[in-house]
């Protein structure tokens, strides 16, 4: 008897936040789920969920592309969820080269390597790259240049991408969430509000990725931006701005 395999999915920043909900919400939905992360000794996934951790931090090139062609190797790759991300904050003369670097090649970098290696298999496939992005793609960002930077190119990468590809079938879609309740301010001065409506919440991107994967074929809805009621941060000393 022939053995249907589950179509597989890729996300990357899989260990927390919203790369962790995103995880579980596809392997729900019955995807075979191969989540990308550095460490994954914090993270909790339960008895039914289909997800297999890889250790391995997406600026390690040579690493990630193997384990990638061994995935393809063995799997039908459907989606790819390059969400990985860091954020730096602060002047922009306060930055430090290892710092833009590390902004630079995990924020844009990775997510093209990862797009590159994977896109043929996902053109034979007419499967998803799902980009998450951020508001702050389309905005100044004084304090944040850097960041705000690199998340404008992954945007515009984005859009390219899905003129090239989509008389393959491909859909490129990309996620610009606002503050979200996540690791991602852990190097910044500041933190999300302390009113839920001041805030999205990790679940809340994974909804939209399901949202996402049920349109009809044949409609594509390219960019979405998820945003709290309020627009309310908070200083870590707990100062209200």
């Amino acid at each position: 008897m022939e053995i249907i395999k589950k179509q597989a999915a890729i996300v990357t920043g899989a260990s927390s936040g919203i790369g962790y909900a995103i995880s579980k919400k596809l392997s729900a939905l019955g995807y075979e789920v191969f989540g990308i992360g550095r460490n994954f000794e914090q993270t909790k996934w339960q008895a039914e969920d289909c997800v297999h951790p890889i250790v391995c931090d997406v600026l390690d090139t040579n690493k990630l592309c193997a384990s990638l062609k061994q995935i393809m190797a063995q799997h039908q790759v459907y989606i790819l969820v390059n969400n990985a991300g860091i954020g730096y904050y602060g002047p922009h003369e306060e930055l430090s080269p290892d710092k833009l670097k590390k902004l630079v090649r995990t924020n844009l970098e990775a997510p093209m390597i990862l797009t590159q290696q994977l896109l043929r298999h996902l053109k034979k496939n007419a499967g998803y790259v799902i980009n998450v992005s951020s508001v702050t793609a389309s905005q100044s960002n004084p304090h944040g240049c850097a960041y705000g930077a690199t998340k404008a190119g992954l945007t515009s990468f984005s859009h390219s991408l899905f003129d090239e590809a989509r008389k393959y079938g491909v859909k490129v879609v990309t996620i610009f969430p606002d503050m979200t309740q996540t690791n991602l301010y852990r190097n910044a001065d500041f933190r999300e509000g302390d009113e839920i409506e001041s805030y999205l919440l990790p679940e809340e991107v994974a909804m939209t990725v399901e949202w996402i994967l049920g349109q009809r074929e044949g409609v594509i809805v390219t960019d979405i931006t998820l945003k709290p009621q309020f627009h309310r941060i908070k200083r870590k000393s707990c100062s209200s701005v």
